[in-house]
């Protein structure tokens, strides 16, 4: 009696019947030729039984590509991802596969496997590891999403090819215009006034400084200023020059004699602190702020006030003193208080600190 037999060969399902003892036997009987590499179940060494299901899958030729490798294998995977699973492909995540993984394979289809590997990549002075599959610097470069400018610097250069264990750095260039503004020096005119004291200076006009602009090319790399040119210097203000009228008039000298004692009379009197100098005093120049010079005149009677209280010219009487004018200032002189002049250190050291009468004179 032939047993049946429930037969699927490569997908197509039919019924047969058969004297044979093995699946084995059957294929054969059927004329399928049988490579090791095609899929067969159950076994071949199994044997026939009434209604027994027997599924053949013939294995297909595949060629594969591995870097410089190149062989064919039989398979009966479906797909590129079986495939790679069934012969237990060495594939990483960053390898470059082709076609893609969800494929259907075909006879004598083609599979494509880029192995990567990594590489130094330095951009802007920054070193980062990037795996990548790419055989020139320029494909490698567009694959990191790196855009070149113009003026940036590749090396190796874009046409090489990638170097496994080498680096791929890429300086950033850039020339910018840089602007500095710098100031121009005023000039000092002097002029004679006959109308200021000799020793004495007046601004005219206290002038204005210049500007200009210096317009630099600066070349950059990586944001670092490598070089500077001057391109253009520009006037942008001219200046304007300072004018000092100075003094050429001879001031009057001044005694006890330029002091009236008949005809003045005492518009208001009031008590000051007293102290007293000399024309040879430390810091002293030996004029007065009034134009004095009490170098040459050593008995002049001459006192330091403050101007708010006893305007300069004032013509007074200071009890101990005499008369005096108030021609001179002084630092140390604030509110009520003066200081006298005395012709000798040992005077003024006898007069010392005190307080006296002053009487302001009309």
């Amino acid at each position: 009696m032939k047993d049946s037999v429930s037969l699927t060969v490569n997908g197509q399902e039919k019924q047969v019947r058969t004297h044979s003892d093995t699946v084995g036997a059957l294929l054969k009987e059927l004329k399928i030729d049988i490579r090791a590499e095609d899929s067969i179940s159950p076994a071949i060494d199994k044997k026939i039984k009434d209604n027994i299901k027997v599924i053949y899958e013939a294995s297909k030729p595949i060629n594969i590509a591995v870097g410089d490798e190149r062989r064919t294998i039989w398979t009966t995977a479906d797909t590129v991802k079986e495939l790679i699973q069934q012969e237990n492909l060495d594939v990483t995540q960053h390898d470059k596969i082709e076609p893609a993984l969800d494929t259907k394979l075909e006879t004598d289809s083609s599979l494509t496997i880029d192995k990567a590997f990594q590489l130094t990549l330095n951009v802007d002075n920054k070193n980062q590891q990037v795996w990548t599959t790419s055989t020139t610097v320029a494909d490698f470069l567009k694959k990191q999403n790196v855009t070149l400018n113009e003026l940036d610097k590749v090396e190796p250069a874009l046409t090489n090819k990638v170097d496994q264990e080498g680096a791929i750095t890429v300086t950033r260039i850039e020339k910018v215009t840089d602007v500095v503004e710098e100031p121009i020096a005023f000039d000092v005119v002097t002029q004679s006034d006959n109308n200021i004291e000799k020793g004495k200076q007046k601004v005219i006009d206290s002038g204005k400084e210049g500007k200009r602009e210096k317009h630099y090319e600066v070349v950059k790399e990586n944001g670092k200023e490598i070089s500077r040119k001057l391109l253009k210097t520009e006037t942008v203000e001219e200046s304007k020059n300072r004018v000092v009228a100075l003094g050429t008039k001879v001031a009057q000298t001044v005694s006890t004699a330029s002091v009236s004692r008949n005809n003045d009379s005492v518009k208001k009197e009031f008590y000051v602190k007293s102290t007293a100098y000399t024309a040879h005093c430390s810091g002293c120049s030996g004029t007065t702020a009034t134009g004095v010079n009490l170098r040459a005149n050593p008995g002049a009677k001459v006192i330091a006030v403050d101007p708010s209280v006893i305007p300069l010219g004032t013509k007074v009487h200071v009890e101990g003193y005499g008369y005096a004018v108030a021609a001179d200032t002084g630092s140390a002189i604030k509110g009520n208080k003066i200081d006298v002049f005395l012709p000798s250190k040992s005077a003024a050291y006898r007069w010392g600190s005190k307080q006296v009468k002053i009487k302001v004179l009309e």
